[in-house]
């Protein structure tokens, strides 16, 4: 087979394009918006692009976080998360909880988000978003490279133990309308979002202070 027409790189070398294409390639791929609590109460909530559902009995899902970060820090303190579904009217926000906050300063009032309490867990749900997993942690795992050296990242994985859906997402026949949700998906770029909607890519970049 000819590879002529194929572009061709080792990651391990660099890719030579203006963007990293893996981003792009695996995608688009859902927002994971943590929400988290540590042991003192203190409320987290950041967004992670690294995010799937792994499992279907029992569901879990999961992030990975390139450092160990609050949302990491306080999942593993507490062994509880939510995620919160990003859409369209949320994007603006969403990214605004990216941004490199203070430790302690709460991502909720920065974006002038509603917390409201999980039933079952004890972080905070986004009272805005029309979905919402409740988590317990199952594993944490720090990734390794293939030759076996621990990296500066960090898997979380966790076990949905109650979800909150705004019923307007169900059709009569009880069927989870996933356009109407209008999610938010992170594409390729530094700064590049798809949304399953109308007005389809848009860019966000990332708040700097």
């Amino acid at each position: 087979m000819s590879t002529e027409n194929r572009f061709f790189y080792e990651p391990s070398k660099g890719h030579g394009l203006p963007h990293n294409p893996l981003n792009a390639i695996i995608g688009p791929r859902p927002i994971g918006w943590i929400s988290t609590r540590n042991s003192q109460g203190l409320r987290n909530l950041a967004p992670y692009s690294f995010f799937n559902c792994f499992n279907y009995d029992p569901p879990i899902i999961g992030f990975a976080s390139t450092g160990w970060k609050d949302s990491v820090a306080n999942i593993v303190e507490t062994g509880e998360f939510v995620w919160n579904l990003t859409t369209r009217s949320l994007a603006a926000q969403m990214n605004q909880t990216s941004a490199p906050l203070a430790h302690g300063i709460d991502e909720f009032e920065f974006a002038g988000l509603t917390p409201i309490a999980g039933n079952i867990v004890a972080a905070d749900r986004v009272a805005q978003s029309p979905v919402n997993f409740e988590c317990k942690l199952t594993q944490c795992i720090q990734l390794t490279d293939a030759k076996g050296n621990k990296i500066d990242t960090w898997l979380v994985l966790g076990e949905v133990v109650a979800v909150h859906i705004e019923k307007h997402l169900l059709s009569t026949e009880g069927i989870y309308q996933t356009a109407l949700a209008e999610p938010v998906l992170r594409a390729g770029g530094p700064s590049a979002y798809y949304g399953i909607s109308d007005e389809h890519r848009f860019d966000l970049h990332r708040p700097s202070l």
